[in-house]
């Protein structure tokens, strides 16, 4: 039996990535892929991209929104899969991606949410360097950082509708406020294989905004009944260590990417891309 996945993509004149994000998601041929794209009404060449590939989408508009969450929540309330995850429109999906994860939930139906690892892009999409993480933990995740990649991140729409979706409060940190609350309600899941490539350069909104995403995530942390105890300190430090240290005897530091992956990044490359 084959796992129904609903991906998002979310894009604001993005144009310069967005057809390497799309063919990303359509070059899987995932047979049970919905694919459903939500543009905030861009006036570069994205309508052009999305229009060359509508005919294997789903859904798709552009019209202006509220922003990044906002378009993820419009997107979401299309998506029918039983499983659903997002991709932003400068990262990319690795080949395989979705039948890795279509095969691991049809073989764990008691599992809600699993995460993958990721690369690390450039602007053009050169390949940078692994994210490679250990397994989850909710104390690591509250009192270091959000370690989850999250196009690597995928969920049963029963969980996602169980805790009430996304949240529109949050501009940058709506993946972590996600994640957070999907933990209270399951067991995240972790699989040791690369699923998709996040892109790095000076542009990114998560960059250039990163006061107010520190706000969301102090916001995220004191939900934690531990937050406000004058331990603090020492939560945050048994918090990055236990991430250290799973991320050490999962292999992420000094990981080696294998050739084929890397070469899998070639069609998807950029040659008009700004650094």
């Amino acid at each position: 039996m084959t796992i129904s996945i609903s991906i998002v993509t979310c894009s604001y004149q993005q144009g310069a990535y967005l057809d390497a994000t799309m063919r990303s998601v359509l070059d899987q041929s995932y047979p049970g892929l919905e694919y459903i794209v939500v543009d905030g009404g861009s006036t570069d060449d994205s309508l052009s991209v999305i229009e060359r590939h509508q005919g294997s989408l789903a859904h798709w508009v552009s019209e202006r929104d509220q922003g990044q969450t906002d378009a993820l929540i419009k997107g979401f309330a299309r998506a029918s899969g039983e499983v659903q995850g997002w991709l932003c429109s400068d990262d990319l999906l690795l080949p395989g991606a979705l039948h890795r994860i279509g095969a691991f939930f049809a073989a764990h139906p008691g599992v809600q949410a699993v995460y993958g690892d990721s690369l690390w892009i450039d602007a053009h999409g050169r390949f940078l360097r692994p994210k490679k993480e250990g397994p989850f933990f909710r104390h690591a995740f509250l009192f270091d950082h959000n370690f989850i990649p999250q196009p690597s991140m995928f969920w049963r729409r029963s969980l996602y509708e169980k805790v009430g979706g996304l949240d529109p409060r949050f501009n940058l940190a709506m993946d972590s406020d996600l994640w957070e609350r999907f933990s209270r309600h399951a067991r995240i899941a972790h699989i040791p294989h690369y699923l998709s490539c996040m892109r790095f350069y000076p542009q990114q909104k998560t960059r250039s905004l990163r006061p107010q995403g520190r706000l969301e995530d102090a916001e995220i942390r004191s939900r934690s009944r531990l937050s406000g105890w004058p331990g603090l300190p020492l939560y945050r430090l048994t918090g990055t260590a236990l991430r250290v240290g799973a991320k050490l005897l999962a292999g992420g530091y000094g990981a080696v990417v294998d050739e084929s992956v890397v070469a899998a990044l070639e069609p998807y490359h950029l040659v008009s891309a700004t650094e």
